[in-house]
């Protein structure tokens, strides 16, 4: 989609159009993915966040001031019930104490297992500027944190990436 046909679909949503918001939803419906499942790590729970986010937006479409923000303020709600879900989990089930068996695919298994090598704190800033392409000063804005920051965390996590790779697969 073109940045126009997005900002259309964007009004459009605005107006509470169930079509041009499904348009959209579907269209982010991958770095909405990228996004919940580097900080949940499990597929169910990814599509809870997402679902949680959709609501969400289709409930709050009508408070977006700035269309050509959108996305911005999607992954933000995206990421806030990310980090709900992981709280409430928290509550429940310590995370050693249970795990889920997961559907193994055979897409990025090696890079999906060194990026889950890193903390939090470094593994959602590489996803969004590597993986979505989002700017080091949207993500400081997405994360409440300064640039400085965000370029710090970037740059430790390629290191600890690359140690990650060199100690063969082994957490630094």
């Amino acid at each position: 989609m073109l940045e126009k046909e997005i900002q259309t679909y964007i009004q459009r949503a605005k107006e509470h159009d169930p079509d041009a918001f499904t348009d959209l939803m579907q269209f982010y419906m991958k770095d909405m993915y990228r996004t919940a499942i580097a900080i949940l790590m499990n597929d169910a729970d990814s599509a809870d966040a997402i679902q949680d986010t959709i609501l969400a937006c289709w409930e709050k479409m009508d408070t977006i001031r700035e269309p050509r923000y959108f996305k911005t303020w999607l992954t933000k709600i995206l990421i806030r019930k990310c980090y709900d879900i992981r709280k409430q989990q928290a509550n429940r089930v310590s995370f050693e104490d249970w795990q889920e068996e997961s559907a193994c695919d055979s897409y990025n298994v090696e890079l999906k297992e060194a990026l889950a090598a890193l903390e939090d704190k470094y593994r959602l800033p590489m996803i969004l500027f590597y993986g979505q392409g989002y700017r080091i000063r949207e993500i400081a804005g997405i994360l409440h944190i300064p640039v400085s920051t965000v370029q710090t965390r970037l740059a430790r996590g390629r290191k600890k990436l690359a140690a990650y790779y060199e100690n063969g697969g082994i957490r630094p």
